[in-house]
């Protein structure tokens, strides 16, 4: 079980990891930490042409039921694996 202590290290490594990950593992670790830190996406799906906010949802609503706990484990894990890459 991962604690809110290593989610948020995880967090701040995050930032600086050494080479910028695709777009698809941007979207993922950005749905991973909406899911823990808030659950279930809330709101209307973004309409027209801005793209990267209904992709943003899109990734956010995909994650739907998991729990906020399970979420951080794997953005955590997610975060581990980039940083040794």
């Amino acid at each position: 079980m991962t604690t809110q202590e290593e989610f948020e290290a995880a967090a701040q490594r995050a930032q600086q990891l050494p080479s910028k990950p695709s777009n698809t593992v941007l979207l993922q670790l950005y749905a991973l930490y909406k899911q823990a830190t808030e659950g279930d996406v809330t709101g209307t799906r973004p309409g027209g042409f801005d793209f990267k906010a209904i992709a943003k949802y899109d990734a956010w609503a995909g994650l739907s039921g998991k729990s906020k706990e399970s979420a951080r484990q794997e953005y955590v894990t997610l975060v581990d694996s980039l940083m040794a890459s």
